[in-house]
């Protein structure tokens, strides 16, 4: 850490002690949401009051970043602290798990005095392996370990501490209970329980990820409103959807729905101020996976999607909301990822942090100037689930260094290189025209990662699976 940063969140750590109690954490995350999905992002289709209102009260990022294009890579930079060329879990197969040494934000905070409750997706390790939430700081998780798992919003079962927790009215493909519902429920009467003392709430939420399906009452404020497109699944993975945007939006709505119904949890429980939250995307949209078209202007003025590393498949909507702490309605364009949440946290905790790849952004967030980043990193290796290995090649990559990044957007293929601060869009490929800009950074892509260890994915749960 430089000095100057070093004084700046000591500064800011002292201040935090004179409080008279650990703030909580409060981490909500969407799933595949993309960066222009809300409403305070430009979003004019879809209706998400309770998250634009988050914004208006606390800070709103235009240049976050999730810590890898799909999800289970993303959680595993988030939790670890580790960015994707170091980070323990780099496949997206659905169960491969977090080791033993890891050690997570949930084990830092409970450390440091804190519960910690998780609510929602997992995917860091199904029930029997060493990564199960549980074994990973967590007292408690409920929702979906598996990521196949949570590819149906009406599962027969949830998770609870490895246990198999049945969803009322959701048997022989009854769809009663929506599990989006129980697992918002289940996190109330987690921050309820733990209102006395500093809690950790993550919330990694398990909409709008496909399958494209939410409760009536929730796709009812949008039907008749778009001239609907159906979606039809070549692979009978889902059911067919004959209303994918009305259902789509519906999705994101009640999701905005359970935000506000936290937050007027914290206010209920007079811990709104002692509470920090923040409200951001596991990784880019997948709009234009959908029909082949962006119907919802989900990336804005960005490039790509979820599953590559163009900057719609990895910068992410990112709020950050403290009462009296944090600026109001404000708007900031630092840099920052999710492998920065560890040592941010600890810094909050007053708990000391793991080695990680991440710095506090503590001093961003108290309105204070820090340096920035040396650069930011991604990868997204090919994973022979069969084989148990990584294929033997250079996998796609990006690296972000102030303004410029350097992306490999096929495995063992080009490097181009794009100035952001110019070209947002990632239309002008400088490669030929910036010789050391490109040298600087290809040495990067190189030097910022270890080879992946061998993971094994284990075999899914029969009931994982529904077809």
């Amino acid at each position: 850490m430089k000095r100057r940063d070093f004084l700046l969140t000591a500064g800011a750590a002292t201040a935090l002690r004179g409080a008279a109690r650990k703030p909580n954490i409060v981490w909500i995350m969407a799933d595949d949401l993309g960066y222009t999905d809300l409403g305070c992002y430009g979003q004019k289709k879809i209706q998400t009051p309770h998250i634009d209102k988050l914004a208006s009260e606390g800070t709103r990022f235009t240049h976050a970043y999730a810590g890898c294009t799909v999800c289970a890579p993303s959680r595993s930079v988030l939790m670890t602290g580790r960015h994707m060329g170091h980070t323990s879990v780099r496949s997206n197969s659905g169960g491969v798990p977090l080791l033993p040494g890891d050690r997570t934000v949930a084990e830092v905070l409970k450390s440091a005095g804190y519960a910690t409750g998780g609510f929602g997706k997992w995917g860091l390790g199904d029930v029997g392996t060493p990564g199960v939430p549980e074994k990973q700081g967590f007292d408690e998780f409920y929702g979906y370990y598996h990521q196949v798992h949570a590819h149906y919003h009406y599962p027969s079962v949830l998770i609870h501490n490895s246990k198999e927790v049945p969803l009322e009215g959701n048997t022989n493909g009854q769809r009663t209970t929506y599990a989006s519902d129980a697992i918002a429920g289940r996190a109330m009467e987690f921050i309820r329980r733990s209102a006395g003392g500093p809690f950790f709430a993550y919330l990694p939420f398990v909409v709008p990820h496909w399958e494209i399906l939410a409760p009536s009452d929730s796709v009812d404020q949008y039907r008749g409103k778009f001239a609907e497109k159906p979606y039809v699944d070549q692979r009978r993975h889902y059911a067919d959807q004959p209303e994918p945007y009305a259902t789509l939006a519906g999705m994101i709505s009640r999701m905005d729905g359970h935000v506000g119904q936290v937050m007027s949890l914290l206010k209920e429980l007079n811990v709104d101020r002692d509470t920090l939250v923040f409200f951001t995307s596991d990784n880019g949209g997948a709009m234009r996976l959908l029909n082949g078209d962006n119907f919802f202007d989900s990336y804005g003025p960005l490039r790509g999607h979820k599953q590559n590393l163009y900057e719609g498949g990895i910068r992410v909507p990112m709020i950050a909301r403290w009462p009296g702490k944090i600026r109001a309605n404000h708007t900031s364009d630092f840099v920052w990822m999710f492998e920065d949440f560890m040592a941010t946290a600890s810094e909050i905790a007053g708990a000391k942090a793991p080695p990680s790849d991440g710095m506090s952004v503590l001093p961003t967030l108290l309105g204070k100037k820090q340096s920035p980043h040396d650069y930011l990193y991604w990868e997204l290796p090919r994973y022979d689930g069969a084989k148990g290995q990584f294929r033997d090649e250079a996998p796609m990559q990006a690296a972000r260094m102030g303004d410029w990044k350097a992306i490999r957007p096929e495995p063992d293929g080009g490097i181009e290189l794009y100035n952001l601060k110019t070209d947002i869009g990632e239309t002008q490929n400088l490669a030929s025209k910036e010789p050391a800009v490109l040298a600087k950074l290809k040495s990067t892509l190189t030097s910022a990662r270890t080879p992946p260890r061998p993971q094994t994915e284990p075999s899914p749960r029969a009931w994982y699976e529904r077809h």
